[in-house]
């Protein structure tokens, strides 16, 4: 007698959301089964990969994080067409880290310019990132949207302080929303039915759980995202049916094990292999908790991923 293997029925299913425009415009979500349970239902966008792009050079990376960049670190634009041409990147996420009104404070405007010369200079869809702090974010993400209007940007973090506003913007000017709380399966749903009261339409909503890398909670936010699935597949939630957006890059990179020099403690081992398998077992993870988007950094890190995902769906 054959064997065989026992199959959930799912009752829900991800909505599918399309980000940029025309013929390099990509989709994610779709998915009737959990991530991967091919056995059991349908993924039929598999998840996409983007690379971090910073309008500022970062001051604190480990110089294995800065070495395939060192050529274009300050210039945001090379950056993004490296990204894309040579290591593969199938979205641009734009880090406007420069806003930071306890750093550089680049005025909106100004930011504003740098993300229409990065989404002018690559084909790829673009996600466009802010700081945080809730004021300034409004202002430059709203900046953004308008001057890159129709441009099917991501836009985030998107969070209950700066919804309203940033939701606003994202709804005038044709923008998806990166719907943004900290590991907290309520708050999220309690986000998107706030910003579907805006008038946010559903097919321009994405989950950004928060995430964090091994060693410091992944295992909790993996729980988080993977009962945001189990709502949304056998609950039929209808408010957590959204592709998941994991933005993994900073949180792996800015770890002691990532940063600390093999001269510092030589029994960590090589401390450019640690980095790039950090972010990349992290990113696994995220990937099996149900990441639609993973945001990466280092490209042997991406690579890796690309692999896996390909291994997978084979």
């Amino acid at each position: 007698m054959a064997f065989e293997i026992p199959r959930t029925t799912y009752s829900g299913k991800i909505r599918e959301v399309t980000a940029g425009k025309g013929e390099s415009a990509l989709t994610v979500g779709g998915e009737t089964a959990f991530p991967f349970y091919l056995f059991e239902g349908q993924m039929p966008h598999l998840p996409r990969l983007a690379m971090e792009v910073y309008d500022s050079p970062p001051s604190d990376w480990p110089e294995a994080a800065v070495e395939p960049f060192k050529d274009v670190i300050n210039d945001p634009v090379n950056w993004a067409k490296k990204c894309v041409k040579e290591y593969g990147a199938e979205m641009i996420c734009l880090q406007l880290t420069s806003t930071d009104p306890n750093g550089e404070n680049r005025p909106a405007d100004k930011a504003a310019e740098i993300v229409k010369k990065v989404a002018d200079a690559v084909s790829v869809p673009l996600i466009v990132w802010g700081t945080a702090n809730h004021d300034k974010d409004v202002e430059v993400l709203s900046a953004a949207a308008e001057m890159c209007r129709d441009r099917n940007f991501i836009l985030g973090p998107v969070e209950e302080g700066d919804h309203k506003q940033i939701g606003a913007a994202a709804k005038e000017f044709n923008h998806i929303i990166a719907a943004a709380t900290p590991i907290d399966i309520n708050l999220a749903k309690q986000l998107n039915i706030l910003l579907g009261n805006l008038g946010v339409p559903d097919d321009k909503l994405i989950i950004d759980p928060t995430v964090s890398g091994i060693g410091y909670g992944i295992e909790y936010c993996y729980s988080a995202m993977e009962r945001m699935r189990i709502a949304a597949l056998t609950q039929q939630d209808t408010k957590l049916q959204f592709p998941i957006i994991a933005n993994i890059a900073r949180e792996a990179w800015k770890t002691k094990e990532a940063r600390i020099s093999e001269k510092e403690n030589p029994k960590m081992g090589e401390a450019k292999r640690r980095g790039i398998l950090l972010e990349a077992m992290s990113a696994t993870l995220l990937l099996m908790a149900g990441a639609d988007i993973l945001v990466m950094r280092h490209p042997d890190a991406l690579r890796l991923v690309k692999e896996l995902i390909k291994d997978l769906a084979g």
